[in-house]
């Protein structure tokens, strides 16, 4: 049986669909996959095994200059990749409308959920085949529950299995990403970036933090994905010689790195998943999130929210001493 999956973004969003997937080749005898992402993400979607073809959208660049994209043939170029294979089962398992417009330029029923239970309406016109999921559970598990349907089998009440193999993911080198050094052999990485300010952890924070770390032996790895972060990173590393401000790395090389820290402390973002996605131990810090339905899942990761129960709490109100009170437990 050959599936197309269409999930562009993001980040933590494609790692979710993983169990899913995993559930269904446990199922179903000789099922591959076909997944279409936004390029930025591209290597993602390649980790599980079952994952044969990954086609890329353009969808960022694109809504910039869309007549661009027209006039040059690249939209063109994409409509005929995504409708050049038959597929036994085509499934949009991101439901908001960038997905549901591939979705809608590709030829045969597609399948998602219902009106009522969509990310975004009306993304649901773009589907022939509809299903009722209810909102209130983690994405992973709604992912799973969905996949049950398609394909006709019992959800599975294991726990979420995400069935990567990062044999392609090695660590970088001075040469090969912009190091400024080799990486140490013992680190905790301090993923300090996010794509919300509400979701950013003090910069004096990160800093306190870091010297308790430092203290206890271990280097400290700080990435980033822009320029702004590395700015930001470089600002927390200040005055902290066990403190290494990353440059930009592809996610293969954001994977190796974090698959071989001794852990993580997180901001809420991608790189957080991708520790669970490859078993870090990690703690990662909530403010506007509710990790109910998208906080990270797996084996050895801790959450932490603001105010835990008080309205309107932000990231500063968590403190250094708890995270550390955490951290050092994994670091012993």
């Amino acid at each position: 049986m050959r599936v197309l999956i269409i999930k562009l973004t993001s980040m933590g969003d494609l790692m979710h669909a993983f169990p899913a997937i995993t559930d269904a080749v446990e199922r179903i005898p000789n099922i591959t996959f076909d997944w279409v992402v936004d390029e930025s993400f591209a290597q993602v979607p390649a980790w599980h095994p079952a994952v044969n073809n990954i086609i890329t959208t353009a969808h960022r660049r694109w809504k910039k200059d869309l007549s661009s994209a027209w006039s040059n043939g690249e939209f063109s170029q994409f409509f005929q990749r995504l409708n050049q294979d038959d597929y036994d089962v085509v499934v949009d398992l991101q439901s908001n409308l960038k997905s549901a417009f591939v979705s809608w330029l590709r030829k045969g029923p597609v399948h998602s959920y219902d009106k009522k239970t969509c990310r975004e309406k009306p993304a649901h016109w773009a589907y022939q085949k509809r299903y009722h999921v209810p909102l209130r559970q983690h994405a992973i598990e709604r992912q799973r529950e969905l996949f049950s349907y398609i394909f006709s089998y019992k959800k599975p009440t294991s726990d979420p299995d995400y069935g990567v193999n990062l044999s392609s993911c090695t660590l970088p080198t001075v040469s090969s990403q912009g190091l400024s050094q080799p990486l140490p052999k013992k680190y905790v990485v301090c993923v300090h970036n996010a794509s919300w300010p509400t979701k950013l952890w003090p910069v004096e924070h990160w800093q306190s933090l870091i010297g308790k770390i430092a203290d206890q032996g271990y280097s400290v790895l700080l990435p980033c994905g822009s320029q702004d972060e590395y700015e930001r990173a470089m600002a927390i590393a200040k005055n902290h010689c066990a403190a290494i401000a990353l440059p930009k790395m592809s996610l293969n090389h954001m994977a190796a790195i974090l698959s071989h820290a001794t852990a993580a402390v997180c901001s809420d973002t991608g790189l957080a998943h991708m520790a669970a996605v490859v078993s870090t131990p990690a703690i990662t810090l909530y403010a506007v999130t509710d990790t109910v339905l998208i906080g990270t899942v797996g084996d050895h990761q801790q959450h932490i929210v603001a105010g835990e129960t008080t309205a309107g709490a932000a990231m500063g109100d968590i403190s250094v001493n708890d995270v550390w009170h955490k951290l050092s437990v994994l670091l012993k």
